[in-house]
């Protein structure tokens, strides 16, 4: 026998007796790794659920990814450098597991959080301090959860108040500025009078939500969720439910709400789904315009079945996912793009399709552009998440006028 073939025979000889490699405890390294932002039970906190159903858009792969390289523009940040690739591997696997039950949070449950803290005859007329009631900030603290109310003439505190778990969204203000309404992370909302500087009223609405809108008239707010896949409708004066609209597709296939927004000149609310490429109109009008399903020569001639009550759902298919968008200034086009997406979007909310792409990389920031008028024409611009430069779009062709490079990425205009 040579020595090599020796040597083989050794090793091979050695090789059951060899000490398995640990297994990753995959429970263990989320609870420590990925439990405060995202929840101990997987349900979302200051990060969104991690669950199969809101996992849909994101390959396996490219969870492993966003775990070892951090995610840009969020505060998701890089584990590569804390964990191995096997434990990686592990927590892709946890996550894309099903929960043994998902908490129902529906109408019962949260009619059973709501709360009417002070009515809203009870309130002051004046405001009990001196501070212009037009000329106040509310400043959100992240690090503790509290909002500071600040007077914009003297920037001076008039009252610290403690709020619920990650305020996002940004706070909302009823049309007279008087109410603020605050969304959490994880579901409740918010209602704050700036006259007496108490809380109003507050419910639960879902488990993760994403954000608030207050309706042009002032009479409605509307939530949109991550989990459940829902949004609701509250009555803005108590908070009190009105109605749950889940959202579901023709075929059964539900979604998260990417976010919602109120387009007062239409009476309504504006939704973009995460999971599904449609975009929804909810008139909140006394009396809607009639909401027509399937094909139809012209919606304007009254024809076929329309759709019967209040605040009918107008659905609009799209080529693509929407993340992120605002409005043109008379509220007539939506301009959106898809966080992966290498184009932005036009959809015209009347003939309710998309009319334009637009040249539009580096993951634009729509939420935040800016339109103005430039030479008689309209235009916006909106910075980019991955790119270091703003571009400007005329609004009347969609066509790019001009990239202005930047010191770096951007995010707010």
């Amino acid at each position: 026998m040579t020595r090599a073939r020796f040597s083989l025979l050794l090793c091979a000889a050695l090789l059951p007796a060899a000490v398995p490699a640990r297994a990753a405890d995959a429970p263990a390294l989320y609870q420590e790794h990925c439990a405060r932002c995202h929840g101990a039970d997987r349900l979302g906190a200051m990060g969104p659920a991690l669950l199969p159903q809101n996992l849909k858009r994101l390959r396996p792969r490219a969870a492993h990814q966003v775990i070892a390289e951090g995610r840009a523009a969020t505060q998701m940040p890089a584990f590569g450098d804390r964990l191995a690739p096997a434990d990686i591997d592990a927590l892709v696997e946890l996550i894309y597991t099903p929960l043994p039950k998902v908490p129902v949070w529906d109408e019962a449950r949260i009619r059973a959080t709501h709360k009417l803290l002070h009515r809203r005859e009870s309130l002051p007329a004046r405001p009990v301090h001196k501070a212009d009631p037009l000329n106040m900030f509310v400043v959100v603290e992240l690090g503790d959860h509290h909002a500071t109310i600040l007077d914009g003439d003297r920037f001076e505190p008039l009252k610290r108040i403690k709020t619920h778990f990650a305020l996002h969204g940004g706070p909302k203000y009823s049309p007279d500025g008087r109410f603020v309404y605050f969304a959490s992370r994880d579901g409740w909302i918010s209602e704050f009078d700036m006259y007496s500087l108490e809380y109003v009223a507050e419910i639960r609405a879902g488990i993760n939500t994403r954000n608030l809108a207050v309706s042009g008239d002032g009479r409605y707010v509307m939530v949109a969720n991550y989990l459940p896949h829902s949004l609701v409708l509250l009555d803005a004066r108590d908070l009190s439910l009105i109605k749950v609209i889940p959202v579901v597709d023709d075929f059964g296939k539900s979604s998260r709400v990417s976010a919602v927004y109120a387009a007062p000149p239409r009476q309504s609310f504006i939704a973009a789904l995460k999971d599904l490429p449609e975009v929804w109109e909810i008139s909140y009008a006394d009396e809607p315009m009639p909401v027509y399903r399937g094909l139809m020569h012209d919606y304007q001639l009254g024809e076929g079945l329309a759709e019967s009550g209040p605040f009918p759902i107008q659905r609009i298919q799209l080529d693509d996912y929407l993340d992120d968008f605002f409005f043109d200034q008379d509220y007539r086009n939506l301009i959106g793009a898809a966080r992966n997406g290498r184009n932005g979007q036009v959809v015209n909310l009347d003939v309710r399709r998309k009319i334009a792409d637009i040249d539009l990389d580096g993951m634009p920031h729509l939420g935040s552009g800016i339109t103005w008028e430039y030479q008689g024409r309209p235009v916006l611009a909106t910075p980019h998440l991955k790119k270091a430069e703003i571009t400007v779009i005329d609004m009347k062709t969609w066509k790019t006028i001009k990239r202005i490079k930047t010191l770096g990425p951007g995010f707010f205009m």
